[in-house]
């Protein structure tokens, strides 16, 4: 295969990282140690250039020997790489500022767009297809460079994601993408030419690749991505996912610390320790070890990326996916929580760093099964039936954008962090908003990329009242179902109470002790005659404070509890005479919001 003499970017990158590090230049261009950084001594930066340099002979002697076409796609990709190396140099030399790094990146995207390379196989809007490559190269342009954290990290990920892309152009599209091919296989190889004096076994890296390197390395999976998949394929399930499972980790890294730095008020571009290979060397494990687990996951989730392209199979992909974005939400969830308590890495094993909390993995898992079968039911009662093939064309489209923008919806609206035993109407809102700003997202994202055609558009409001009564029903059921079994089992050994006052102690007592086992409200008593023969959160009023002998003997209550203290002394004489001719122990609960925490505590608190 003429594709393999992309190989000699392994040499080429080896021989000029190993030549400028007996140089003047290894001294100068050097990154000395900080608080916010992971090595200890001063180490020279010039990793990017030995990579750059292998990319380009690779590439070159591909080309020279008829392996791949010198086309215009191809010339922007290593333009763009240029711009960003020459960047990167200079950001490693002078510390440039983010507002140059993101003109560079802009500018480098803007030369690869602007010959062709878009997103053209999935969105049919030119417009938007170009915004949203230009959103995806400076983003994964950006992931690399803050990849670029550990000894290797960034080169083994880069590599391996190469790999993928170089096996996904000779086995899907044969010969189709032969630049994409000698691209790939060049990156792969220049990054292991680098690999040998930045991960070794013993001792810390003798050089870094630098801003001049990650940048490249990101932007230039970053293209591939749009190469390989989104521009020549047709719009299909397996096709979408490809590029954003080979590239998960970078992906999962970038999310997790943007929001982790934003929720701390830090500037997102701020160097520091808490990126995905810092927080699982604070489980334990040493840095390379961490290295190593984050290259298996990257090599398992591109397995599963080319399996799903082969296999061409829809509803396994959807699964698959399912199931994969699960086990990544918990274990950046894991990871998230290693600061603020870090002992609980020496607590947990290993399946439990993977499955952090298995009720969120399954209330993931049953929002995959519900957002499924409420737009599959739209679907089927609307056309009242299968419909056409475009019709089901269209189907799995949306569906696919609909499970992506609901998960990414039901995150910030609260919908994994809810104790639903305790559920309210809050919560109910939070749901009502969530699927409706889902179902308005996915309907603007799928009109913005494909032909409706005869596909009913009405289908998107049949959801969102289908989906809205099945997610709620998926989260309040627990709460329903422990009332209903608290009501029906043990109601001989439960105490009887009777509330005197309906109003907001009252009431705010009522929830207390329904969450309390072993306890029964039977009624109210309260004077408002708006309220006499009313239930309050289904428990009666009985009457008012003037009948309280009769309302004794007919509830038979073990306790009364009188939250009115503050009423007339008359209507609280009535009650406490009643009781005590009825037997019945009475106790007042005076609610205190203001109390010095000296009178509470009964020491001085500093």
């Amino acid at each position: 295969m003429k594709a393999l003499a992309a190989i000699a970017a392994f040499p080429a990158a080896a021989a000029a990282i190993w030549m400028l590090l007996r140089t003047p230049l290894a001294a100068r261009l050097a990154a000395a140690p900080r608080e916010d950084r992971w090595h200890d001594r001063a180490t020279p930066m010039l990793g990017g250039v030995g990579i750059f340099v292998g990319i380009l002979a690779g590439v070159w002697l591909a080309v020279a020997v008829d392996a791949a076409p010198a086309s215009r796609e191809l010339l922007a990709i290593l333009g763009g790489c240029a711009i960003l190396f020459v960047a990167g140099l200079l950001d490693d030399l002078f510390s440039l500022g983010p507002l140059p790094k993101l003109a560079a990146q802009l500018a480098a995207a803007g030369l690869v767009i602007g010959n062709g390379l878009t997103i053209s196989g999935l969105i049919s809007n030119d417009f938007l297809a170009g915004t949203v490559a230009l959103v995806w190269l400076v983003g994964m342009t950006n992931a690399f460079n803050l990849l670029d954290n550990m000894d290797g990290l960034a080169a083994t990920l880069a590599a391996i994601a190469a790999v993928f892309f170089a096996i996904d152009a000779v086995t899907v599209h044969g010969h189709e993408n032969n630049a994409v091919l000698a691209l790939s296989i060049a990156l792969a190889a220049a990054c292991v030419g680098f690999l040998p004096l930045n991960l070794r076994l013993r001792g810390s890296a003798a050089v870094f690749m630098g801003d001049s390197g990650s940048q490249v390395l990101g932007f230039a999976l970053a293209a591939l991505g749009l190469s390989a998949s989104w521009k020549v394929a047709g719009t299909t399930v397996a096709t979408l996912l490809l590029p954003i499972l080979v590239l998960a980790v970078p992906i999962l890294d970038t999310t997790l610390v943007t929001a982790v730095r934003l929720l701390d008020g830090r500037p997102v571009y701020q160097g520091g320790r808490d990126h995905t290979s810092h927080r699982l060397v604070y489980h334990g494990l040493s840095e390379k070890h961490a290295v190593v687990l984050l290259a298996v996951i990257s090599a398992a989730l591109g397995t599963t990326s080319l399996f799903y392209n082969v296999l061409d199979n829809a509803w396994v992909t959807l699964i698959g996916v399912l199931l994969t974005f699960a086990l990544l939400v918990q274990f950046a969830s894991v990871l998230s929580d290693v600061e603020r308590a870090p002992g609980l890495a020496e607590e947990r094993s290993w399946l439990r760093t993977f499955v952090a909390n298995p009720r969120r993995l399954a209330e993931t898992i049953v929002d995959f099964a519900v957002v499924t079968a409420s737009f599959a039911a739209a679907y089927y009662l609307r056309l009242q039936g299968s419909g056409t093939p475009y019709q089901r064309h269209i189907f799995l489209v949306s569906l696919a954008v609909l499970l992506a923008v609901r998960y990414a919806a039901f995150i910030p609206f609260g919908l994994y962090r809810g104790v639903w035993r305790y559920a309210g109407a809050r919560d109910a809102a939070s749901i009502v908003g969530a699927v409706l700003v889902s179902e308005v997202l996915a309907y603007l994202i799928v009109a913005a990329t494909q032909t409706w055609g005869p596909f009913p558009r009405s289908i998107f409001i049949i959801d969102a009242l289908v989906c809205t009564v099945l997610v709620g029903a998926s989260r309040f059921w627990e709460r329903a179902f422990v009332r209903t079994v608290s009501s029906l089992t043990g109601r001989a050994d439960r105490r009887r109470t009777l509330i005197v006052g309906a109003g907001r102690g009252g009431r705010s007592l009522l929830r207390e002790l329904r969450e309390t086992p072993g306890e029964l409200v039977v009624g109210f008593v309260d004077d408002d005659e708006r309220l006499a023969r009313r239930r309050l959160q289904g428990v009666p009023v009985l009457g008012g404070t003037a009948e309280i002998e009769a309302i004794l003997a007919r509830s038979r209550p073990d306790t009364v509890l009188v939250t009115i203290p503050e009423a007339p002394r008359e209507r609280l004489d009535l009650v406490i005479d009643a009781c005590a001719r009825g037997e019945v122990p009475c106790r007042f609960v005076r609610r205190e919001t203001d109390l010095d925490p000296r009178v509470v505590l009964g020491a001085t608190v500093e």
